[in-house]
């Protein structure tokens, strides 16, 4: 599992510089300041926890299970569901998606708080 938190980890940071660049080349004048804004803060939160993928992959190879594990599964529905929503509320323009977003952000506490018990327990 430590390689696939750590190819997870590689393609999202692929996938946010891309966003990003997109974001600001070609979307730049298309969106409205706002919209744009959330785009980009999409993209950034998702470098952010693309980071943070590696890092739990990375504890997971040192002390197979446990909440290494959850760490990295956590990032994962943490990036699909708040940069996702975000992705999809700037470009569509349906406000309605931003009620999604915060359950992305309780799966990235989450997955910061799993990382830290990781360490501190040394994987169990």
């Amino acid at each position: 599992m430590d390689r696939l938190f750590l190819a997870l980890g590689a393609i999202s940071a692929a996938v946010a510089v891309a966003a990003g660049a997109f974001g600001a080349h070609a979307l730049k004048a298309r969106l409205a300041p706002d919209l744009l804004a959330v785009f980009q803060t999409g993209a950034q939160y998702q470098m952010y926890h693309a980071l943070a993928l590696l890092a739990a992959g990375w504890a997971y190879a040192r002390t197979p299970g446990g909440a290494a594990a959850t760490a990295g599964w956590a990032f994962v529905a943490g990036t699909v569901l708040f940069s996702g929503s975000l992705y999809a509320l700037a470009l569509s323009g349906v406000r309605a998606l931003g009620a999604v977003t915060p359950f992305g952000g309780v799966a990235f506490i989450a997955g910061w708080i799993a990382l830290a018990v990781s360490a501190l327990r040394g994987g169990r």
